[in-house]
This record gives structure tokens, C-alpha cells and sequence, in this order.
């Protein structure tokens, strides 16, 4: 399947060829550069040096842009303290003092390096103060861990065991009968209830659409009900831990988090990936009355074994922490990343209407996360079709396997992009009429969570 000799050597050492399986290549099409050497701005750059503008950035860690040297400085000046002491360090009681005055609903917080052992720790920590067994997860978020608790609960469960399976359940993003349903049939046996705030949309808001697309939404979150406050009150009724993981939403769609965004007060919530820019920083914080399980100075109880890495407080990962916050206030990069978002969705809507094939092709999701669509002739979601946009859109040195916006995208990617995309769709036209098996060289994308290779 896999021709090229750099992907084969990958293959060869590493499980997946890629130490995450996103970043694989059966999940990019067939001209995609199958490594990278470095990464500057917004531009990756391959082997052979040739520079592609990029929208993957990081797996969605990059929201400033590569190597941004104020931020390399920092963790530089984070690795020549001596990176990892044997005591907690200044910086990580800045880094704590800090994310704790931002983030409202955290009154302590366990640094780790990895989102995946963030939201365990969560789940570890609800399970603790419930003492109950069954996490309910959402099940249109993709990938929340992994972690047998979730791994189980997805179409690549094998090594998981049968008795782990049972304890996670699913639910739907905006459609609270689906969660109503699993808390009475689970009924004082829940722990937790996990999701993220939004990924492809927003909470719905009765009579309202879901998404307003807008870089200034017009919604009032704040004061109105919504899908995410009928689940948060669902959690206080029932006395369920509510979770909400922003590895993704954090420090995107607000520098307090999603959660402010959306007027929100989770019992425990999980950041990682943006918030520094990169550098591998993740975090689990939360309410004192549940985080404080994991102390030392609680006499009266049996302590929870919370988190307790080596590299988990590293000096580089929390200074650069400590520098991107700086850098998104100082810049307002959520700001002009909200308008960016907004400006590609409506010019590559605008091309595909023009195209007449706006039901196939077309942008949506929140402004400062768009998300495209890519539809087949019976308007039905295709791998075929977004192989196809994806491998064009390569063509033209872009590589865009999904929607990631930094604050060094600017005016003139924007016009490089929406030049790109014109010609791209031209032939997504022609796909739609003499079928894309023609125009598709290689390999078709497949999903990262199938059963079978």
C-alpha cells in the first residue's frame, strides 16, 4: 500500500509510523510529504526543503506559529535553570498561581505532558469522589484518551477487557434526551459525564441554529440555556462529577477557556495542546473539594494517587506556558484568529456557491475552528471526495488535512488559500460528475479508529 521509502523505513521502527496515529500515512493521501524537517510561522518544510503552508499546525497545538522565538526563548531560558529539579520549582508555582487565576472554575491544578493522562486523572478523581464506576462520554468527540476506559468505548477495543468495556457509555453533543436516557438507566452508578465544550459546533440554544460562523458571535451564551448548561445541571441534580476537556478549545475560543466562552462552571476541566504553543504542556484542574483527594494534607481520608510524573513540571513546557499567555494577551491572537476563521469560511463558501456545488463543498464549525465538508453526489460524507480535496489542495503546497488557525496565518496566506481552493473545487466539479476514483492517485484516507487496517 505504502511505496514510498521514507514512509517504509517509519513502518519499519515505529508502530503506525508516527508516534500518533493521526499524524500516519494512511490517513493523509499519497503526495503528502511523508516527513517533515521543520516548521516556521505558519509553513512546514519537507525533506527535500520544499515549503508547504500549513493548517494541520501541530495536530492543533500551534496557535501562534512554529518556532515563535519569544516563546523558545522562554522554555530556553526554562532548560538553562536546569529543566527538572529535585523540588517543585518557581516556575511551576507561577505556571500553577497562573492558570488558576485564569480558568474560574480552578482552584488547584496537577501539571502532566500529555492530554490523554489529564483527562484519566480526571476520570480517576470522579470515580474517587463518587465512588462510582460508570463514565459517560460523548460519543461525537474524538479522542478523549488513551486509556482503556475510553479505548474501550471505541471501534478499536482489542487488549481492552470485557469487564472495562462495560463502564463507559455514550451520549450525543446537543441532544440531551440521549444523556437524560443513559443517566436513568445508570442511575446512582455514574461518576462522571466527560465531553468537550464544542468541537464542530456550538451548544444549541432552543430556536436557535447551532453555529453562527461569525468571529463576533451574536449568541448570548451568557445569560441563555444551552445544551452544555442542561448537562451541567443534569451533573449537579445527580450528583454526577461534570468533565470538560478543552485540550482543544482552550486558549482558542477564549483565554479563559471554553467554559467562559459558554458561561460554564465544570467540576474539573483538562487543557493541553495551545496553551503552550507546542511545547508539551497539559493540565488537570478543578474544584478544591475534588482536586484536593490528590494532596497530602487531607488526614481524614484515604488518598487518591492522582498524578506523579517525573517530566510533568518541566521547567521548558511551563515557561513556555507562561510566555503564550503573555503573547495572546499582548497580541489578542483569539481575536484575529475568531476573524481569520470567519473570513476563510465565507470566502470558500462563496467559491463553492459559485460553482454550484455548495451541498458537496462547503465550510462551517466556529469561526476560530472552521471545520469543511466534503460530500459525494447523494450529498453524503466521503473519504473518497476528501482524499481528493486534500491531495489537490497539496498541489498548490497547502496542506490542510483539517483546519487549524494560528496567529501568523494572515492576509496573504488567506488569498494564497482562497486562490488554492478555487481551482481545487474546479476539480471536486468535475469529480462529482465522472466520479473521484479518476482523479485520485493512491490511496484512500481512512479514519484512525477502524478495526481493521
Amino acid at each position: 500500500m505504502f511505496k514510498n521509502k521514507i514512509t517504509k523505513k517509519l513502518l519499519k521502527v515505529i508502530p503506525g509510523g508516527a508516534h500518533t496515529y493521526s499524524r500516519g500515512a494512511d490517513t493523509f493521501p499519497a503526495n503528502t510529504p511523508p516527513i517533515l524537517q521543520r516548521g516556521k510561522g505558519v509553513y512546514v518544510y519537507d525533506q527535500n526543503g520544499v515549503k508547504y503552508l500549513d493548517y494541520g499546525m501541530g495536530l492543533r497545538s500551534i496557535n501562534i506559529g512554529y518556532s515563535e522565538e519569544k516563546i523558545n526563548r522562554a522554555a530556553i531560558e526554562g532548560i538553562n535553570k536546569g529543566n527538572n529539579l529535585t523540588r517543585p520549582s518557581i516556575i511551576e508555582l507561577k505556571a500553577a498561581e497562573l492558570i488558576t487565576s485564569l480558568i474560574k472554575s480552578a482552584d488547584m491544578v496537577k501539571f502532566t505532558k500529555n492530554g490523554s493522562t489529564a483527562v484519566t486523572a480526571a476520570v480517576k478523581l470522579a470515580r474517587a469522589y463518587t465512588g462510582k464506576k460508570i463514565i459517560l462520554r460523548c460519543a461525537d468527540h474524538p479522542f478523549f484518551s488513551y486509556d482503556d476506559w475510553f479505548i474501550g468505548s471505541t471501534n478499536v477495543p482489542r487488549g481492552v477487557t470485557d469487564e472495562t468495556k462495560k463502564l463507559t457509555k455514550l451520549f450525543n453533543y446537543n441532544d440531551i434526551e440521549s444523556l437524560k436516557k443513559q443517566i436513568k438507566k445508570y442511575k446512582n452508578k455514574i461518576a462522571c459525564v466527560v465531553l468537550e465544550p464544542s468541537s464542530t459546533t456550538c451548544p444549541k440554544i432552543k430556536n436557535e441554529s447551532s453555529c453562527c460562523h461569525k468571529s463576533k458571535c451574536d449568541r448570548n451564551f451568557k445569560k441563555k440555556n444551552h445544551f452544555l448548561k442542561e448537562v451541567q445541571n443534569l451533573c449537579k441534580k445527580n450528583k454526577i462529577v461534570f468533565i470538560l476537556d478543552e485540550m482543544i478549545t482552550g486558549f482558542r475560543w477564549d483565554i479563559k477557556g471554553a467554559q467562559n466562552f459558554y458561561n460554564l462552571k465544570p467540576d474539573i476541566s483538562t487543557f493541553g495542546k495551545a496553551m503552550a504553543n507546542g511545547f508539551s504542556v497539559s493540565a488537570i484542574c478543578g474544584s478544591k473539594k475534588i482536586m484536593e483527594l490528590g494532596s497530602i494534607t487531607n488526614k481524614k481520608q484515604e488518598k487518591v494517587f492522582l498524578l506523579s510524573t517525573t517530566h510533568g513540571a518541566e521547567m521548558n513546557g511551563l515557561s513556555a506556558f507562561i510566555e503564550t499567555v503573555k503573547y495572546l494577551k499582548d497580541k489578542k491572537v483569539i481575536k484575529k484568529n475568531w476573524e481569520y476563521g470567519e473570513a476563510l469560511i465565507k470566502g470558500a463558501n462563496r467559491i463553492a456557491e459559485k460553482m454550484n456545488i455548495k451541498k458537496n463543498f462547503y465550510f462551517s464549525g466556529v469561526a476560530c475552528s472552521p471545520i469543511y465538508n466534503c460530500l459525494d453526489k447523494d450529498n453524503k460524507p466521503s473519504l473518497k471526495f476528501r482524499t481528493l480535496f486534500i491531495q489537490e489542495m497539496l498541489k498548490h503546497k497547502i496542506l490542510m488535512p483539517w483546519v487549524s488557525i494560528s496567529y501568523r496565518h494572515n492576509n496573504l496566506t488567506l488569498q494564497k488559500t482562497l486562490v488554492a481552493l478555487e481551482k481545487v473545487l474546479k476539480v471536486y466539479k468535475k469529480a462529482l460528475e465522472f466520479g473521484p476514483n479518476k482523479y485520485i492517485k493512491g490511496h484512500i484516507i481512512k479514519p484512525v479508529f477502524r478495526r481493521y487496517n
